[in-house]
């Protein structure tokens, strides 16, 4: 088995290092193999080259390319397929590195994706599948606020990529929810930069302790799918660096990714894969980030500017970039140092891959033991919004009867770079069969004909992705199924309490819409939400709605007329099994939101400029809300959410006390806060406990509140009782001072308020800061080019 699979290894090798020597012609690729035609390349490679066996061998190595290598060293391979780019022996990798065989450098293999390893199932002459674990979305994992839990998720996903012979995984992503219809906010975690930072670092922890490399992504400031390769984000050097910066900086620090990438858009006038700001006076010089940064894929409009910016390389890579490269060092207009700084930063990260050990990989990861964890998480991460009279859990005993089309065909995650081709997805319906509940069939049967008959018209016709069947299935949507009252009455009466589940998705290259279908329910929805709900409350029976969705939709108008909401997300591919365990009290949930239900979209700060202006074909996007995104705006303009941030109900209730500080309540470098939470229910459950901050105003404005840190109890039995205890230093404290370029906390009284939500507060303490602190003194960087007209108290 293992000469075999030594044997396929060195095939795979083989094929990638013919593909890797492409001619120029137009977008144009041949195999040809590296040509050392001029005089000073022939100069380079009549001795004998040194080969990379190290890290130590790094310098020589560069020292002996050729600057034909070198050009194509920083250029990938291109995409599999597209403009007649060759093809990679991993089927469904999106992109990869050139191999240059006389110094030992091998082909590096690149792969999405942030809800799990995107490869091809097939591949050619194989009659073996190579599916991957689809995973719960990033919202979904951000939810459970739980960082060993989504450790393990990336433990689970590393193992895939290097049991599959994929050297970096093309995720996490960690941009910000700072709109609810960006259609990729699937792929992010949360509104809040401590959130998403954490939970980034957790996921490449977990994800490169097996030994491969994993990618934060997009840096930075991409928020937006429309005119996402054009548009140029025009924001503050404040709200950059305490916002959109934040999480990637929280994730460099506590779990070193091996590659970081840079984003379509401009960030103030700038392309952000051109932005020597971004990606070295802020990345290197101020984080000390020592990794390597690749293009977000066909990013950027001057291959040389990168070059000069610290984009290390051009993904997926085109012959005519490498050309232009090489006619800039020749002309003398691109230094070949940067170059040769460039390469020894892909070149750290190559001696680490599983390709460049010789490591073989066996196609055949743990799918089974994966499975299990990616529905432990999906169930953890579910949030219950509602649960009047008890309605959830369901009772055994009790028939269901389950509305909606997404019992059959429920959702395990978005579109686009972000999907997996998994080998399954598990339905509601199928995970409530396996909990051993009786539902109404003739009512199954019904939406499953219906959904049938639908399907097999052109218009609903399942077909593979337009951006090829390795980008998984494009899955036209169906019309919520009619329903009539007497339908619903002579369901009821056969029945003992109702589920209606609505469902959504998104993906890449397309915003959400604040219409009907999409944010807002469409009217066949909100009628079954009223003619159920009236219906089984006529007869004393409750009513369940569950949420299979990507992100926030409007529940304000019809959230009254249930009495239980699960949002469950888009759990993954044991999605029916995982929102069974919630609905049947398997689990007991302790999901909490990390991002806001706004009572309608004009709620959210963000809605009067995005996508951007001019509102027919977006150029630029102003972010004049500043510092007040999410709970910020909340909290400071007392505009009342429909479900705040932070907030999740359970099965069981707990009691928080003696929250308190030490050192007398003076702030000293650190300060320790404690709290009790003890579970004063009757079942055992988990409580996430969080830390907000109200900072006094001084010179610079603050919100209302902010995160500072959070945690999650044990399971905690009836009666039992855990202390908590948070530890906060000076930079927990601080605010961005733009004007000295400062990180400083501001002298004054500083409340601590603990709380199971944003709006939850359940006790407060209170600290002194004597005098003013300077906590860090970074670089002048990414100063927007035009005023803005910021929103402030």
């Amino acid at each position: 088995m293992l000469k075999k699979m030594k044997k396929a290894r060195k095939k795979r090798l083989l094929a990638v290092a013919l593909a890797t020597g492409f001619a120029v012609s137009s977008f144009g690729y041949s195999t040809t193999t590296f040509a050392n035609d001029s005089t000073e390349n022939t100069v380079r490679v009549q001795n004998e080259a040194p080969k990379l066996i190290d890290a130590a061998s790094i310098d020589s190595v560069i020292a002996a390319m050729t600057l034909d290598e070198k050009t194509k060293m920083v250029v990938g391979v291109g995409m599999p397929g597209l403009f007649g780019a060759p093809k990679l022996a991993v089927a469904g990798a999106v992109g990869g590195t050139p191999a240059i065989e006389r110094l030992g450098i091998p082909a590096m293999f690149f792969a999405d994706g942030p809800a799990g390893l995107r490869i091809s199932p097939t591949r050619e002459g194989e009659t073996k599948t190579y599916y991957a674990t689809a995973f719960p979305i990033a919202t979904n994992l951000a939810s459970t606020w739980d960082m060993k839990m989504v450790e393990a998720v990336g433990k689970a996903q590393g193992n895939e990529v290097k049991e599959y012979g994929v050297d970096i995984l093309l995720a996490p992503a960690l941009n910000l929810h700072r709109n609810p219809l960006n259609g990729r906010n699937f792929e992010y975690f949360s509104e809040d930069p401590l959130v998403a930072g954490k939970m980034t670092a957790a996921l490449v922890n977990g994800v490169q302790s097996n030994d491969v490399g994993a990618t934060i992504k997009h840096f930075a400031a991409n928020n937006q799918e429309t005119n996402r390769f054009t548009i140029d984000t025009i924001v503050s050097e404040r709200a950059l660096r305490e916002l959109y910066l934040k999480g990637f900086e929280i994730a460099i620090k506590e779990s070193n990714p091996w590659a970081v990438m840079s984003s379509y858009n401009l960030v103030n006038g700038t392309p952000a894969s051109q932005n020597t700001d971004l990606l070295t006076t802020v990345l290197r010089d101020d984080w000390g980030y020592e990794g390597f940064v690749m293009t977000d894929w066909f990013a950027g409009t001057n291959p040389v500017e990168q070059m000069r910016a610290g984009n290390d390389l051009i993904m997926p890579g085109f012959p005519s970039s490498s050309t232009a490269i090489a006619n800039a060092v020749k002309d003398g207009s691109l230094d070949e140092s940067v170059l040769d700084r460039n390469i020894k930063n892909i070149l750290e990260f190559v001696v680490k891959s599983p390709t460049f050990k010789n490591y073989a990989n066996s196609d055949s990861p743990d799918l089974a033991a994966h499975a299990k964890v990616a529905r432990q998480a999906g169930a953890e991460g579910m949030v219950l919004l509602k649960n009047d009279d008890n309605a959830l859990p369901l009772k055994k005993e009790n028939k269901l009867a389950i509305f909606g089309n997404a019992q059959i065909e429920t959702i395990k995650g978005g579109t686009g770079s972000g999907d997996v081709n998994a080998a399954y997805t598990v339905s509601l319906v199928d995970g409530l069969n396996e909990a051993g509940y009786q539902m109404q069939e003739d009512l199954v049967t019904d939406y499953k004909n219906y959904i049938n008959t639908l399907r097999q018209q052109d218009e609903y016709k399942i077909k593979p992705s337009p951006w090829g069947e390795d980008f998984g299935k494009e899955i036209p949507i169906i019309p919520e199924k009619p329903l009539d009252i007497n339908e619903i009455n002579q369901v009821q009466e056969d029945t003992d309490t109702a589920v209606i589940v609505i469902d959504r998705n998104s993906g890449e290259s397309a915003d959400r819409q604040n219409v009907q279908g999409d944010y807002l329910l469409t009217e066949t929805e909100q009628e079954m939400i009223k003619n159920i709900s009236s219906i089984y409350h006529n007869a004393g029976k409750k009513v369940t709605v569950v949420l299979n969705i990507g992100g926030p939709i409007e529940v304000e108008s019809w959230k009254d007329k249930v009495d239980s909401i699960l949002v469950a997300w888009q759990p993954g591919q044991e999605a029916g099994y995982a929102i069974a365990d919630v609905l049947t009290g398997a689990v007991n949930p302790s999901g909490k939101l990390a991002t806001t239900f706004p009572k309608t979209y004009s709620d959210t700060p963000s809605s009067s400029n995005f996508p951007g202006t001019p509102a027919e074909n977006p150029t630029q996007v102003t972010y004049e809300e500043d510092i007040y995104i999410g709970y910020r705006y909340h909290s400071t303009f007392n505009v009342s959410p429909s479900y705040e941030f932070g907030y999740g109900l359970s099965y069981t209730t707990y009691d928080y006390s003696n929250i308190r500080v030490n050192k007398g309540g003076k702030f000293k470098d650190t300060i320790t806060v404690f709290a009790n939470i003890k579970n004063t229910g009757d079942v055992a459950g988990k409580e996430v406990v969080q830390l907000y901050i109200s900072a006094p105003d001084g010179k610079l404005e603050k919100p209302e509140i902010e995160l500072r840190d959070f945690t999650k109890t044990k399971e905690l039995n009836a009666n039992q009782s855990e202390l908590i205890k948070f530890e906060l230093d000076a930079m927990d404290l601080a605010s961005f001072d733009e004007a000295k370029n400062q990180w400083i906390v501001e002298k004054g009284i500083y409340e601590v308020r603990v709380g199971a939500s944003s709006e939850n507060i359940k006790e407060t303490a209170t600290f002194n800061v004597e005098k003013d602190i300077v906590v860090e003194q970074v670089n002048n960087a990414l100063e927007p080019k035009v005023d803005i007209d910021r929103l402030t108290k």
